[in-house]
């Protein structure tokens, strides 16, 4: 059943600056034309005789203030209850200074023609500052394009991190697990990586066994890492290697070499799905990928290296994997993009005879303003990677946004750790968890391609590029 609404609009009008402000602003602004062209999704379908809120995204322009600016923010439609249908959107300036609009239509019954296409609303800067006033209105001639965008949105029951972060090997042969987590230390600089397995040899004589590393990247130096075990497996239904190292909902504990750890960490964010659910839960796939909590925080303590890092806060996610073993070649990254926006990326290329020779498959997820893109199990058809180091990238579109990301792994930030696979075969994974970022993210309006949001992180990226051998 749909449980949720989307559509575009668009409304134009005027604005003007207010007198409250300086004289000088009044005489850059000058004021003038307004309009903002949006796509409104809502987790509801809209109700007569209650309240939606929804997300918009889109562009707008203000004579003075902003050309096809990207803007973000939400939509609150109730007609009935409070009778009115509120608009708040975010945008930057040409001058780099963030501005807001906030309006709505006051829905009168016996005026409803006028109302409910009228939209005041005021323009605010920084401070709260009120920047000015504007009055936009629907156009009866866009009525048709409005009708015909509107679609009906399902959305999935969210899934409980617990459950995915449980054990999945059953004691077959030819299987790799992995729990890992990525985070950084805010504070320092510091990026860590975390990274447990379950290996079960493709050989029936072959016992399976777990064991795992840990790597820290300084701000000011080489990185340093350490191997444990392999041990044995131990009981119950998460991850423990021996008597030292466990990964378990919340927690991870252990010691490898001179390195220590004790960390608990916790997510409020729904489970971050970079391949299709369906890949997981049955095993569709030689392997997949998920992320239990694509934004955690971290807290505890690492001694390494003689230094001790107190952590409280360090953001970062922690993930799984789960299939035959590695792939022939891939790339991974993890980015937190500040304020709940997270994107994941896995590239890889399958190890099966024939699928080895293909070019790699990116499966790619971007939670921004609290959505899921692309939401289509194969859109990762649409999108293009290529591999190299240091610098590797994927672009791609889905329906009306396109994706450019621009990853750069400086060797001096970067550890090369050896794989092995359960049939034996190995891997060279090539990893800094102080990598560099570029994404920007496109939307389609009125025939051209514009800027709806980038992002730039410095130093605090995770990715990888895995090769053979």
């Amino acid at each position: 059943m749909p449980t949720g609404m989307l559509f575009k609009e668009a409304m134009s009008g005027t604005w003007q600056p207010t007198t409250t402000g300086t004289e000088t602003d009044s005489a850059r602004l000058g004021g003038g034309l307004i309009r903002f062209d949006v796509v409104a999704e809502t987790t509801e379908l809209v109700r007569p005789f209650g309240t939606v809120s929804g997300r918009l995204s889109g562009t707008l322009s203000a004579a003075g203030l902003a050309d096809q600016a990207p803007a973000i923010g939400t939509i609150e439609v109730s007609p009935i209850e409070h009778r009115r249908i509120r608009y708040t959107l975010d945008f930057p300036g040409g001058d780099g200074t963030s501005y807001r609009f906030d309006g709505w239509k006051s829905i009168e019954w016996i005026h409803a023609l006028s109302t409910w296409t009228t939209l005041p609303g005021t323009i605010t800067g920084p401070d709260n500052r009120t920047v000015g006033t504007a009055t936009l209105r629907f156009a009866w001639k866009d009525a048709p394009s409005l009708m015909a965008s509107v679609r009906m949105r399902r959305s999935r029951p969210t899934r409980d991190a617990v459950e995915l972060a449980g054990r999945r090997w059953d004691g077959r042969a030819g299987r790799l697990e992995v729990w890992y987590d990525t985070f950084t230390d805010a504070a320092s600089g510091t990026g860590f990586w975390l990274h447990h397995e379950i290996v079960a040899p493709s050989g029936p004589a072959s016992p399976a066994f777990a064991h795992g590393w840990i790597a820290v990247f300084p701000p000011d130096g080489r990185p340093v890492w350490e191997r444990f075990g392999p041990s044995t497996i131990g009981a119950g239904p998460w991850f423990s290697a021996g008597d030292e190292v466990r990964a378990e909902p919340g927690l991870r504990t252990g010691r490898a070499g001179s390195i220590r750890w004790d960390l608990r960490f916790e997510d409020r964010s729904a489970p971050l799905f970079t391949f299709p659910a369906a890949a997981w839960d049955r095993e569709l796939l030689p392997a997949a990928q998920i992320v239990p909590s694509p934004t955690a925080e971290y807290r505890g303590s690492i001694v390494a290296d003689g230094q001790a890092y107190e952590l409280a806060g360090a953001r970062g996610a922690s993930a799984r994997i789960y299939g035959h073993g590695n792939a022939e070649r891939w790339a991974w990254l993890h980015a937190d993009l500040g304020g709940g926006d997270v994107l994941e990326v896995v590239a890889a290329t399958s190890r099966r005879r024939g699928l080895d020779r293909l070019r790699p498959l990116p499966f790619v997820r971007l939670r921004f303003a609290g959505q899921d893109w692309p939401a289509a199990p194969m859109a990762a058809l649409r999108f293009r990677a290529r591999l190299a180091l240091p610098t590797w990238t994927v672009t791609g579109r889905w329906r009306d946004r396109r994706l450019r990301v621009t990853v750069t792994q400086p060797d001096e930030r970067c550890v090369r750790l050896g794989y092995t696979d359960p049939d034996g075969a190995s891997a060279t994974c090539t990893n800094s968890e102080r990598a560099d970022a570029h994404v920007v993210l496109e939307r389609r309006s009125e025939g051209a391609w514009v800027l709806e949001h980038e992002w730039s992180l410095d130093g605090t990226a995770h990715a990888e590029v895995g090769t053979r051998p």
